[in-house]
């Protein structure tokens, strides 16, 4: 296994006890959930049959398989999927979710299977220096027309870049890092990447075409401005529609927190 996928899944498996409440109790990551769940859904097919990468403890997970799909929700970290199978047998959802561990770096394990969507949430899949090779691994995972929907973090984000005005220049510059920049999570460090829209659309140009591509939280503060909806009610309310504005045009698609971009199968 590549050293830093082991360390990322080291570390969200550390994370994974207090996964849940780190992010419901984050408006703004709670924010960004929502507008995930409603591109998603404009882009499925009735009941489709889904591989979702990076499920975490699957909040994602129980909300989609609930609106009648079926999933294979896989992840690397064993915390993870500890927590969301304890969820799936809570809930008694064995016949829409199935749950198997997985390296998304190693898709060809899960052949021959085939599915009509493949998605991944909240940039997992910028751990990997190879976002290339995991991408054109989907392909033969995919239906006629299946479709990818997956979030990144780009290169540019506006309010990192405004930190720079209160001296923390490692937060403005850490998306120019060559080589990745270093996260920390539960006392583990790992690398992060970064990759535009443009890396995305090249690695599939071959055998996909682009649906919809929006960026997410432009205006809107990321997560790590903490309780800026409770303290800013008014703005939030403000920059969102902002946001739902201008997230399908260029730079915006560009420079932002994350992006959504979805690719349908030729």
């Amino acid at each position: 296994m590549d050293p830093n996928i082991h360390k990322v899944s080291d570390a969200f498996s550390k994370q994974s006890f207090v996964f849940d409440d780190l992010y419901t109790t984050n408006l703004l990551s709670e924010y960004m959930r929502k507008k995930f769940r409603e591109e998603l859904v404009l882009h499925l097919k009735p009941q489709s049959h889904i591989l979702e990468l990076n499920c975490g403890t699957g909040m994602d997970t129980l909300y989609i398989a609930g609106l009648g799909h079926t999933i294979l929700a896989t992840d690397n970290a064993d915390g993870m999927l500890q927590h969301i199978k304890a969820k799936v047998e809570q809930h008694q959802l064995h016949d829409r979710i199935q749950i198997q561990k997985c390296n998304f770096e190693h898709l060809e394990q899960l052949q021959p299977q085939t599915f009509d969507h493949i998605y991944s949430n909240f940039s997992g899949l910028n751990c990997t220096q190879q976002l290339d090779k995991v991408l054109q691994s989907m392909t033969p995972l995919l239906n006629d027309k299946g479709k990818i929907s997956i979030v990144i973090m780009p290169k540019i984000c506006p309010w990192e870049l405004i930190m720079l005005f209160k001296g923390q220049f490692k937060t403005a510059f850490r998306r120019f890092k060559k080589g990745g920049t270093d996260a920390h999570i539960e006392g583990t460090i790992f690398k992060c990447f970064y990759y535009n829209p443009n890396y995305v659309i090249k690695a599939l140009k071959k055998d996909f075409k682009v649906v919809s591509l929006k960026g997410i939280s432009i205006t809107v503060p990321p997560p790590f401005i903490e309780h800026f909806v409770e303290r800013h009610p008014k703005w939030f309310k403000v920059l969102s529609r902002l946001d739902g504005i201008i997230e399908k045009w260029w730079p915006f698609t560009v420079c932002c927190d994350q992006y959504m971009i979805t690719l349908e199968k030729r």
